[in-house]
């Protein structure tokens, strides 16, 4: 089969095209015929060593294992079964929870043995997979590219917007709205829970797009005084910030949170460390969280949500799998709207 293997930490030289056996599944695996693979930054962040390039520099302790086939956002069809799989699985369109872990219902993101597919499994960036059964599920559009929208990406974002206890009367600003995680922030904070959403982009061309998903106000973080714009929009200080940029947008979301306000991050592209005065955080008694993936019981609803047509997908464009250095080069790219994805077969 043909696969993408990253070979070491650095640029997108890194990611060398190669041909290698079709994996053989498990007596608890299926094999995976794949259709469509998104991209996320966790992929660029362990290929460029942002997580760390000795032992911290995967999931697990002892770091990603070179050469890796990345890629997690996977749907395809199942094309063979381990002798322990039901034999129905054969045939169907599944998209793949992310990761295992042996963390109990409910905690199993916070697991020390959480492996992710496409870092401590090879991944989607191939024309066909391994994966556990009891990892698959049915795919939530009738569509391969859709479907591949929303897994990583929407479990970090549902996961963020339940764990602050998002309400109908809350108010959420969400940075980085334009992309991955951000525009499902937007989607599932507005049309799944009720709330306000003040989108925060770079380019407000896209402020028309941005309302579409369900965003109240749409502001340019590009503004000379953004803190009073985001206060002068809505009328009073916020509920909670959704976040994925980090440094860059920090002090103006503490700034712009209310008494008793929320702070969830998962995502730092706009600078992984900053400064932060305690005193706003004990005075203004903000809560903050550090939010990675969720739950396989936040999955199903977030693909129940989308089935139910209340969540879309947004998709900026597709790339062949043989332009993925060319396809993770333009996601870094400022300014696009939703996901990239990658097709293993382009005739889908």
């Amino acid at each position: 089969m043909k696969a993408v293997h990253v070979t070491g930490y650095g640029d997108v030289d890194k990611l060398e095209i190669v041909e290698k056996p079709i994996p053989e599944p498990k007596s608890n695996e299926v094999l995976v015929q794949i259709k469509a693979c998104a991209i996320n930054n966790t992929e660029i962040w362990m290929r460029e060593g942002a997580y760390g390039t000795d032992e911290k520099s995967g999931w697990k302790p002892e770091g990603v294992q070179f050469p890796r086939v990345p890629g997690s956002d996977i749907t395809g069809r199942v094309v063979k079964a381990g002798n322990k799989v039901k034999e129905c699985m054969v045939g169907k369109d599944i998209v793949l929870f992310p990761f295992t872990s042996s963390g109990e219902a409910g905690s199993e993101h916070y697991s020390e043995d959480m492996s992710f597919i496409g870092s401590e499994y090879d991944g989607g960036y191939a024309e066909y997979v391994v994966w556990r059964a009891d990892l698959c599920y049915d795919m939530p559009l009738p569509n391969y590219i859709e479907s591949a929208a929303f897994s990583v990406s929407g479990l970090t974002a549902w996961h963020m917007v339940k764990q602050i206890e998002t309400a109908p009367t809350d108010t959420i600003m969400v940075t980085g709205a334009n992309g991955g995680v951000g525009s499902l922030n937007v989607q599932i904070a507005s049309k799944v829970f009720g709330a306000k959403v003040i989108a925060i982009v770079g380019d407000l061309a896209l402020e028309k797009r941005m309302k579409e998903l369900g965003a109240a106000h749409v502001l340019s973080y590009k503004s000379n005084n953004l803190a009073n714009d985001i206060l002068k929009v809505n009328g009073r200080p916020i509920d909670s910030v959704l976040d994925v940029v980090g440094d860059a947008l920090f002090s103006t979301s503490l700034h712009v949170l209310k008494r008793g306000g929320k702070f969830c991050t998962s995502g730092s592209a706009g600078g992984q460390k900053t400064e932060l005065d305690l005193r706003t955080l004990y005075l203004k008694h903000i809560t903050l969280y550090g939010s990675v993936l969720g739950t396989r019981e936040e999955f199903k609803h977030m693909l129940e949500a989308i089935s139910n047509g209340k969540i879309t997908p947004v998709i900026e464009r597709t790339f062949p799998l043989e332009q993925a250095r060319e396809a993770q080069t333009y996601f870094k790219n400022a300014g696009k709207l939703g996901k990239i994805i990658l097709l293993p077969d382009e005739n889908i």
